[in-house]
């Protein structure tokens, strides 16, 4: 798929997210922030960590986004007992009592790592080498994974029992820390019809794996003013408690601020979500959509917050 100019590829994109929009709208109900964010973060080259409690379609919403964009796509159930071979693959004897590499789950497209921390720190950090290098080790060889690679993780966040939670520095790999509400009234209504019959809605393929990674490279060209970059640098070094830019509410309420990974992100961020919907550069508006999912894992609260209940997310609004 070739386009005359960059102009026009941006405007195949447009078109493309509101077809993908409504391919996944026939089979996930409601959730439309979260499907944009997951599919920005798709066309981004990020990966995200997807917080919710059980039963509100999280692997249903990944294996739908995975159905239209023609990806190949591996769930892997993350439990105690989980080792790093179950996910990157081993090497076995076989008949000629040879070695050879048995690929993991983790050879796939689009990978949605369930419930991530429900195992030890050495499968977690099995799962971020192939994130970080789209690649994995085995035995001292290098294997290099299919791309578009895509990590989705889920996380249980009412059970801390048994749990491993991934250290500031492994989510920091995460481009958006997604939360996943109940689902309203009326969504929960229609979710119950359509899934209590025999209909079952297929969804059409939109996009395949070059178009894809061709609008990933198409992102990384969208021009940004130098008053947006400002911004989001601006932004990120306001939640550095104790620093010159830091914002006084930051110095009072947060332990550690975000690093500059979180920049980078916001202006990807921004100039994919100026693409989806119909613009060709971004503004601070943009910076400000993408701001609060990439920021929330990013900050960490001090006592002082925790005790008067203040939430990251209403630290990241007044910073805003």
């Amino acid at each position: 798929m070739t386009f005359a100019s960059d102009k026009e590829a941006a405007d195949a994109l447009a078109q493309s997210y509101q077809k993908l929009r409504q391919e996944i709208g026939k089979v996930i109900i409601g959730q439309e922030e979260v499907v944009e964010l997951v599919l920005t973060a798709v066309f981004s080259q990020g990966h995200c960590l997807l917080v919710g409690v059980p039963g509100l379609a999280k692997t249903l919403l990944i294996q739908t986004i995975a159905d239209s964009l023609d990806l190949s796509f591996n769930r892997v159930q993350f439990t105690p007992d989980l080792m790093p071979s179950d996910i990157v693959g081993s090497e076995t004897l076989n008949q000629q009592r040879d070695f050879h590499f048995v690929p993991g789950p983790i050879f796939a497209n689009i990978v949605l790592a369930d419930e991530i921390n429900r195992t030890p720190p050495k499968t977690q950090a099995a799962l971020l080498e192939s994130m970080q290098e789209y690649a994995v080790t085995v035995a001292g060889k290098r294997y290099p994974l299919q791309r578009p690679f895509f990590v989705l993780a889920t996380q249980n966040p009412i059970e801390q029992e048994g749990t491993y939670p991934l250290p500031e520095a492994q989510l920091d790999r995460f481009m958006f820390n997604i939360e996943l509400g109940y689902p309203s009234y009326e969504a929960e209504l229609q979710i119950v019809k359509n899934t209590t019959s025999d209909i079952k809605p297929t969804v059409g393929k939109i996009l395949h794996a070059a178009e894809i990674q061709a609008y990933q490279q198409l992102v990384r060209r969208v021009p940004v003013a130098d008053n947006v970059v400002e911004y989001a640098v601006s932004l990120v070094h306001k939640t550095r408690p104790n620093t010159g830019r830091a914002a006084a509410r930051a110095s009072q309420l947060l332990e550690w601020g975000a690093g500059p990974r979180a920049s980078q992100h916001l202006i990807v961020g921004a100039k994919c979500h100026a693409l989806l919907h119909g613009k060709y550069s971004p503004d601070i508006e943009d910076v400000k959509a993408v701001a609060l999912p990439i920021l929330r894992h990013r900050l960490v609260r001090n006592f002082k917050a925790e005790a008067e209940g203040v939430t990251v997310e209403q630290i990241v609004k007044e910073l805003l």
